[in-house]
Order: C-alpha cells, then sequence, then structure tokens
C-alpha cells in the first residue's frame, strides 16, 4: 500500500479510503468485519462511515459493526485512522426532534458522544461535516469542534459535499478565531464521468490545504465495465447506471470508455481509481466493497499506472470542465 499525508497535516493515510455504508444494509457483520480485516491486512488505513449509515430504522448500525469489530481486539483501533460524519437526521421515521440534526452546538456535542458509544472508542480521528448547514454560522460550529478537541473526542475536522466558497468560509473563520486547524480533508462526489469538481471545489481545497476524498469513484457501477457484464453475463445496468445508460449520448461514451481500456489490457473499474490516483489534490478515493473480491480488485489499482495514451484518451473521452474560471468566464 502506498501511503500520503492527508492535506497540510502530518496525519498519514492510505490512498485507498475502505467506505462502510455496504456494512448493514447489504454487508453482514460477519463478512463485514472479514472486509475489513482484509483491508487492514492490505494496508489500508483510513477507514470512513457516518452516523446515519444503516439507514431507516437502522440508522447508526454501520457504526455499531465498526465498533464491534474494533472490541476484537489485535490493535484494530489502534491502527485504523477513524473517520465519520455528523449532520444528518438519526430519527427512524425521518423526523427529526429540533435540534438532533445539522452542525448546531448541540447537535454536535449529542452526535459525537452517539458516534462514539456505537464505536466503542474514545476518539475519532477526522469529524466530518456530511453536508452544509445553511442555519448555523461557522463561529458556532468552530466554537463546539474546539471543545470537542480539548475533551480528546476528536482530532481533525473534514467537510462532505461542499462547494468551494464554504470551503473557504469555514477555514477563514477558523483561521480569525485561532487555535483550530480547521478544514483539512473535503469529501466530494468526482470521477471520469463527474469532473465538475475540478471547477471549483478541487481548487479550493488545494489551496487551503485539504486533502480531497472523491465518493462514488465509478459513478454507481457505471465505470466498472456495465455494458461489457450486460454481454457477457446478462447481467442488467441497475440504479443510476441503468438511468445513464438509457442515454444514447452517456452509452456511447461509456461504450467507448470499455473499448478504450480493452485495447490496452485494463479493467474498468481498476482504471477509475488509478486515474483518479493521478489527479492533483487527491489523497484517495473511498472503494466500498461488498464482497473480499472487489476489495481486492480496488487494491490492483494502486500499483497501476496509466500511460499517458491512456490518460490523453480518457480526457478525450470525457473532457474536463476546465480551469475556473475560464472554464465558464472565457
Amino acid at each position: 500500500m502506498k501511503y500520503t499525508q492527508l492535506g497540510r497535516t502530518g496525519l498519514k493515510v492510505s490512498r485507498l479510503v475502505l467506505g462502510t455504508m455496504n456494512f448493514g444494509p447489504q454487508t453482514d457483520e460477519t463478512a463485514s468485519h472479514a472486509i475489513m480485516d482484509a483491508a487492514l491486512d492490505a494496508g489500508i488505513n483510513y477507514f470512513d462511515t457516518a452516523n446515519v449509515y444503516g439507514w431507516g430504522e437502522n440508522k447508526g448500525r454501520t457504526e455499531e459493526i465498526i465498533g464491534n469489530w474494533f472490541a476484537q481486539g489485535g490493535e484494530r483501533r489502534d491502527k485504523t485512522v477513524l473517520a465519520t460524519k455528523v449532520y444528518g437526521n438519526m430519527a427512524a421515521d425521518g423526523d427529526a426532534w429540533p435540534n438532533h440534526d445539522k452542525l448546531s452546538a448541540v447537535n454536535i456535542r449529542r452526535a459525537v458522544d452517539a458516534s462514539l458509544k456505537r464505536l466503542q472508542t474514545d476518539y475519532i480521528d477526522v469529524y466530518q461535516f456530511h453536508h452544509i448547514d445553511r442555519s448555523t454560522p461557522f463561529e458556532e460550529i468552530w466554537q463546539a469542534i474546539d471543545t470537542l478537541i480539548q475533551q480528546g473526542k476528536i482530532l481533525y475536522v473534514g467537510s462532505s459535499n461542499f462547494p468551494g466558497y464554504k470551503i473557504a468560509q469555514a477555514n477563514e473563520t477558523a483561521a480569525r478565531r485561532g487555535g483550530t486547524i480547521g478544514l483539512v480533508s473535503e469529501q466530494c462526489l468526482y470521477n471520469l464521468v463527474e469532473r465538475r469538481a475540478e471547477m471549483e471545489v478541487i481548487p479550493a481545497a488545494r489551496e487551503y490545504g485539504l486533502g480531497v476524498i472523491p465518493w462514488s469513484p465509478l459513478h454507481g457501477g457505471l465505470l466498472g465495465g456495465v455494458i461489457r457484464k450486460e454481454v457477457e453475463g446478462g447481467r442488467r445496468a441497475s440504479g443510476r447506471s441503468a438511468d445513464a445508460l438509457a442515454n444514447t449520448t452517456v452509452r456511447a461514451q461509456i461504450q467507448a470508455y470499455e473499448d478504450l481500456l480493452d485495447k490496452h489490457g485494463l479493467e474498468p473499474g481498476e482504471a477509475a481509481l488509478a486515474w483518479l490516483l493521478t489527479r492533483p489534490g487527491v489523497t484517495g478515493p473511498i472503494v466500498g466493497p461488498r464482497t473480499a473480491e472487489q476489495l481486492e480488485s480496488a487494491l490492483r489499482a494502486v500499483e497501476l499506472e496509466l500511460s499517458e495514451e491512456v490518460l490523453a484518451s480518457l480526457d478525450e473521452i470525457f473532457p474536463g470542465p476546465g480551469p475556473s474560471p475560464e472554464a465558464f468566464a472565457w
């Protein structure tokens, strides 16, 4: 496994991040524990979760599965850089009691204690804001975070799904307050198909020293060889992939992508991850394996070096927006 610093911090993290969103809803606890053991054995030390994972009446279940894994000992917690998230409504029926969601100081305090209990640990390495809160000023948010850091409950803070201007606003507010390092990472939707983050989010993250953690690196399976699977195994696309492939322009684009990788003897999913690892500012993509085999495929991407020819061809198939502001101003 290869490692890098998380943004401007001294924290060393693996170039792949283990996403746990499937733990509970799609992968049972025993299989989830096996995947986490395999990831740690392979050198993946950065695990990502969220308090709402488990979904519906099972919100919090994913954190509980991770907590039970930590409880097995064997230096599991000590070797893991643990990241979880706050913002979501934790009510099973979706009807949150006032102050039981978002980023008010009272909810941040309540949510972090609940996550620590489920995770069976006394601290969280990277505590992430799952979404912007338009109602809570960053002065209040940072005051709450400073208290948690002083209490030793969290070490670093990251964001997720933030626009560029909110990254700037958050860190400028932190700088004015003094005594806090501010945001150190940003999780954003970023992959070959969805490159809008290159316009504002990634430039802001790089300017302020945040590590970029792309989620949905295969765009819901669209970049994982979906057309080939249809042809070879009769496996029809579903969900986001099916909706996208219904557009003839998108289908032609994905066909060109798969043809290119077939020509060079590359696996689509592995190539999509390897491409992200070449992108400026990217710490490592989140991979969410449902099986041990999917984890093995993701691990191969770390060692995969894409040629300049392949990189150029990928840019032709999936052109990015270009630099900001020229992408939209000139």
